[in-house]
């Protein structure tokens, strides 16, 4: 079910901004390397179980490919970057600094996240709904 090559980000689906950083991503991503799956679908709790990672916190981030990896909280946004390349690659390299640090940072915006920015309905294209996993 799962493709190897792809990378799955789960995201709080509930949240306007992690929607909105949901479509910024698909906006970037012109190689379609990206699937996304909210954290409150069958498939991203079946991914946090798997793991047995917290599956009523959705304040996470998480960026995994397949057979390989999963990073978490800032590391999977410096992962999304350096992945998404060009411009954007230079964020990646903000993986020097201590996963405390930026870690800390990432959980404050996620805290406020809801204030931060007001829930978002977007309608994707018949494309990019091909790139969604309930």
């Amino acid at each position: 079910m799962t493709d190897p090559v792809k990378y799955y980000v789960f995201y709080d689906g509930d949240c306007g901004m992690c929607n909105f950083w949901v479509q910024w991503i698909l906006k970037k991503d012109g190689r379609k390397q990206f699937l996304f799956s909210a954290l409150q679908s069958e498939f991203g709790q079946k991914f946090l179980k798997e793991r047995n990672l917290e599956n009523r916190n959705f304040n996470t981030l998480y960026l995994w490919k397949p057979n390989s990896f999963y990073n978490t909280k800032s590391h999977a946004v410096f992962s999304i970057a350096k992945i998404l390349g060009g411009k954007y690659s230079v964020f990646g390299y903000f993986n020097v600094f201590p996963k405390i640090i930026t870690d800390f940072v990432y959980d404050r915006i996620a805290a406020n996240r809801h204030r931060i920015s007001e829930r978002q309905c977007v309608l994707p294209t018949e494309e990019e709904k091909s790139r969604f996993i309930e």
